[in-house]
């Protein structure tokens, strides 16, 4: 069998208290020692200064304005443009008096100005900030106070938080920039805080008339405090330097050269995943330094497709949970192809998912879809590339998905959390481009570990360590997790080149998640033949039930969301019960279908609340639990019905979608304990 990743040594079994840990894990392209790096780039302004000044006419950032009451084509400013922007807005913060090491807030949604921001803080050494924009005020309050952030750019959508009376820490600032321009009421309001309020052209126009050298920063310096919010608890803010981010690029840099498929100037990325957090900010810091293009979404993740259409990139970058829609979508054009049906919104309301649609087709057209399906997958799983696996199948079928993502898509990257190999494979046989996963955590600076491109032996894989980073697995013995069990399984443990210094101002969560020099992940891999490693378990995530039982709660949560009839799920789990029980979304299509089905009628919150539908979807879930096989107490015993989506409740989910546990346990506080109230009686 072939292999992806170098072993380094042994590992050692455990003794004395201390856990066993495996063999090290290294890139093949690292295996000997970590390459040097790029002669010319030791720093994030290295990368962009270099950028501008080769690439001074190529488009940079992308943007949409609205004309006649719908959006425009895409206008573009050029690396030259954005670069004399960036010096300007660099001059106008050190007029306010900003220093090397002054720490800068960015506060919005992406877009050009997010960007010349962030590159203004690098050229003069100062920290940039990111504020999530997918959380509350609290967090915002908490993190100006904690970082000690003086200056703050905005976009204006945000202001009305920023000077929220209930955001105290405000008050510690000295000047706010917005995006556009502010309101007079927001003027005012920041005049009485004692805030100095300008508009980008005002600060633009300030740069231009007080000129600042720049102060390029070193290595060591730090490039960013990006805040996390994790699962539970207050922001933790990660420390990432100057050399983190240029080991990422260089690293990037020569993984990419192996491949036959290059990188170009002409690429393009659809930035919609929050740049505030790591994964969206190493995407585009790495497609400037290749001089490529950058456009943003509008701001409406719901109409993304009309963006795609008009944007037509070739990178596409989204978490699971995305993609699993893109997979619902793409499944449902196929459908529309197979069976001759032109009204999408028809073929949604009549059926109940895509396996579901599958089954529901007459059995012709259900063996044409299987047969172009498998055969493709025939051939790519043989070695074959994607585009070359079966231009019959790709002709017939399945260059209409890549025509809905614009038609010139490449490689789409999926990130943030654990993927379903169903899904994924799908999207490798339908998508006609290179689909694959990543690894890495905000404390990784973004990529720890990547797949392969058309290597079908990774699907369900997170890939290979990364050029400048080593991987080793420790022992779990409260999970039965070793690293020398067969598969070898285990903690996930980092060192390298781009892993962070520390978590700002809290030496002992640093000291508790960095030990003998390598970061505790806090997520299980299993090691697989090939030397790619998967995401199998999340430790923190892991409870004991009354009668001590462990359950891992996010394994079950993936068990449970193929149910067609689910949109999401949220199992819980309390050390004093012997039972799970879980927070439903149900699925909104669906959820009509099978009231048209039995009867019922009413908005989909009425239908929420119907006990009859609670027992149908309590029904499926115990069929999906024993198709997968858990055990008697892996199963929810009780549920709620949510006609919401978490994503539309403040604070339940991280950026990444990742629930927030504590969050959700305080939300649905009352629903829980009433659950387990009756549960208790019809004992």
């Amino acid at each position: 069998m072939k292999k992806f990743s170098a072993q380094i040594g042994s590992g050692r079994d455990g003794h004395d208290g201390n856990p066993a840990v495996g063999p090290i894990y290294r890139n093949l392209l690292s295996k000997n020692e970590f390459p040097p790096p790029h002669p010319d780039l030791s720093t994030a302004w290295d990368s962009f200064r270099l950028s501008a000044e080769k690439h001074k006419g190529n488009k940079m950032l992308g943007w949409r304005e609205m004309v006649d009451g719908k959006w425009g084509p895409y206008i573009w400013k050029t690396y030259k443009d954005v670069h004399d922007e960036v010096l300007h807005i660099g001059s106008a913060l050190r007029a306010c008096g900003a220093h090397p090491g002054a720490k800068i807030g960015i506060y919005g949604a992406n877009c050009p100005q997010w960007i010349m921001a962030m590159e203004a803080c690098n050229a003069h050494s100062l920290i940039c900030v990111p504020l999530y924009d997918t959380l509350g005020a609290g967090a915002i309050d908490y993190i100006i106070d904690h970082a000690e952030i003086d200056y703050v750019f905005v976009h204006p959508l945000k202001v009305k938080e920023l000077l929220n009376p209930d955001c105290s820490s405000t008050k510690r600032l000295k000047s706010i920039i917005c995006f556009t321009s502010f309101t007079e009421e927001a003027i005012q309001e920041a005049g009485n805080a004692g805030i100095e309020a300008y508009s980008w052209n005002q600060f633009l126009h300030m740069g231009k008339e007080n000129p600042s050298e720049t102060a390029p920063p070193q290595p060591i310096n730090i490039c960013t405090i990006m805040y996390t919010s994790g699962t539970c608890g207050d922001p933790k803010g990660v420390v990432l330097t100057h050399e983190n981010m240029a080991m990422f690029i260089s690293g990037m840099n020569v993984f990419m050269d192996q491949f036959e498929d290059k990188m170009t100037v002409d690429d393009v990325y659809l930035s919609f995943l929050p740049l505030a957090h790591i994964l969206d900010r190493v995407i585009e810091e790495y497609f400037f330094h290749k001089g490529a293009s950058v456009g943003f979404f509008h701001g409406n993740v719901k109409e993304i497709s009309e963006d795609l259409m008009e944007l037509k990139p070739t990178f596409f970058a989204g978490v699971p949970k995305v993609f699993d829609r893109v997979y619902e979508g793409m499944s449902l054009i196929i459908l529309c192809l197979l069976c001759k049906v032109t009204n999408v919104f028809l073929l949604i309301v009549c059926l109940s998912g895509i396996q579901k649609a599958i089954e529901d087709l007459i059995p012709r057209r259900r063996k044409i879809f299987h047969l172009l399906y498998k055969y493709k997958l025939f051939w790519m799983n043989r070695g074959y590339v994607n585009k070359h696996a079966s231009p019959l199948a790709d002709f017939l079928a399945f260059r209409k998905v890549k025509n809905k993502l614009g038609g010139r898509v490449r490689l789409m990257v999926s990130g943030a959390a654990p993927w379903s190999e169903e899904v994924e494979e799908f999207l490798r046989v339908t998508c006609c481009c290179y689909v694959l996963q990543g690894y890495g955590l905000t404390e990784t600076c973004g990529l720890s570990t990547i797949c392969f491109p058309d290597e079908m032996s990774m699907v369900g894989a997170v890939g290979v360590p990364s050029l400048y980073t080593e991987l080793r697995l420790e022992e779990v013995p409260e999970m039965g997790y070793h690293p020398f069990s067969d598969p070898p399984r285990g903690e996930i443990c980092l060192r390298g080149k781009t892993l962070f210094s520390g978590y700002y101002k809290n030496p002992e969560l640093t000291t508790e998640s960095i030990r003998d020099g390598w970061f505790h992940s806090g997520d299980i891999g299993e090691m697989l033949p090939n030397g790619a490693i998967k995401i199998i378990d999340r430790k923190k995530n892991l409870i004991k039930l009354s009668q001590g039982e462990y359950v891992a709660l996010e394994y079950l949560e993936k068990v449970y969301i193929i149910t067609p009839i689910i949109e999401d799920i949220w199992v819980y789990g309390d050390s004093f019960k012997s039972m799970l029980v879980a927070v439903v979304v149900p699925n909104e299509e669906n959820t009509k279908k099978w009231a048209d089905q039995n009867g019922y009628k009413g908005t989909f919150t009425d239908l929420c609340s119907l006990k009859e539908l609670r027992t149908h979807i309590f029904s499926e879930l115990t069929i999906a639990g024993e198709r997968n096989k858990l055990r008697g107490f892996e199963q929810v015993k009780g549920i709620v019905l949510e006609p919401q989506t978490f994503e539309l409740i403040p604070g339940l989910l991280t950026p990444t979608m990742k629930k927030r546990r504590d969050k959700m346990l305080k939300h649905y506080q009352e629903e829980i304990d009433d659950l387990y109230c009756n549960l208790a009686k019809w004992k």
